[in-house]
């Protein structure tokens, strides 16, 4: 089969490699999905540079993907050949993931893709559209709440923007950089856009909120953003965190303890296992219906591997980039 991988960490164009590997075989409890797509995401450039130690001494990346099951193993119902199915942790623990033409993983993985929904889309749902649904519903849901999304115009940020608005929240606020950004998120479904870069996003999120702040902040830089934090939430308020950019960070103590806010932390790779299946089953239900909005930013051949990963670590594309495998 045709697959791209690295045997070292380092830079895209100097440690991807694409070419010919043996096509794998499905154990039991597995299945072989034909690839047709392979989603991008940040942890994946990251995970190449080196933010994390090599799992194997070669490691085909990412852990999104889609495709149609090909195979099966020993106690998997044969029936499930030839359906459409979306991956989740293609890559995570395990050496091989989805930039491939195809991949062998534990059947419950390769999740059923409902025919409305193209690939390209299909290689979005594992981590951004996973990660924004718990973001917008741990800790008891935001319906009735005001919401404020960190990022509005990222992959989490534009599908966490539309899932608010369908589970009940009253009010979404999003942050972005730029006015086209602005756009992507109004688009979305954001009640207020903010520009970080150019307005004072504290002043306006107590302006839009009556000077009581936003019930839940859905955070993408809790690094970044630490010193907004008690600015911003709500008396009792709950600030989810997915991702920081940088490995430490530090909150102000006085602010905070007086704001009486929580976080949550949680990255999508470890969700339980009842979380995980709340989630499929609502990512399901909104996909059958048709009411997710996909970003898809840029389509590139597996070939061109190195190219989506620097688009990505740039932050070059907006919406999410995807491989055509």
């Amino acid at each position: 089969m045709r697959a791209a991988w690295y045997e070292r960490n380092g830079p895209a164009r100097e440690v991807l490699v694409v070419g010919e590997m043996p096509t794998p075989s499905p154990g039991p409890g597995e299945v072989l999905v034909r690839l047709a797509t392979s989603g991008v995401n940040p942890s994946d450039w990251k995970t190449r540079a080196g933010s994390r130690p090599m799992v194997a001494p070669r490691v085909i990346p990412h852990s999104d993907g889609a495709g149609t099951i090909a195979a099966v193993g020993d106690g998997v119902d044969k029936a499930r050949i030839g359906e459409r199915v979306w991956i989740w942790n293609g890559q995570w623990k395990r050496p091989f993931g989805t930039a491939a033409e195809y991949i062998a993983l534990p059947a419950p993985q390769a999740v059923r893709l409902p025919e409305g929904t193209s690939f390209e889309a299909g290689a979005c749902l594992g981590i951004p559209a996973l990660t924004a649904w718990r973001a917008v519903q741990t800790d008891g849901g935001v319906a009735g709440q005001s919401v404020l999304v960190a990022g509005g115009a990222g992959a989490v940020g534009h599908y966490a923007i539309q899932m608010a608005k369908l589970l009940g929240a009253t009010q979404v606020i999003a942050t972005v950089s730029s006015v086209e950004k602005a756009a992507h998120a109004r688009a979305a479904g954001a009640d207020l856009v903010l520009n970080y870069r150019e307005e004072d996003v504290a002043a306006r999120v107590a302006e839009a909120t009556g000077g009581r702040g936003v019930d839940r902040v859905v955070e993408v830089d809790l690094a970044a953003n630490a010193a907004l934090l008690p600015q911003v939430v709500a008396r009792d308020g709950l600030c989810v965190c997915y991702g920081s950019g940088k490995a430490e960070m530090s909150l102000p103590f006085g602010p905070m303890i007086l704001s009486g806010a929580a976080i949550r932390f949680f990255i999508v790779y470890e969700l339980s296992a009842e979380a995980r299946a709340q989630g499929l089953a609502q990512l399901d239900a909104w996909l059958e219906a048709g009411l997710l909005q996909h970003a898809i930013g840029a389509v590139l051949p597996l070939d061109r591997i190195a190219e989506a990963h620097e688009l990505v670590e740039r932050g070059a594309v907006m919406g999410n980039v995807v491989l055509s495998c």
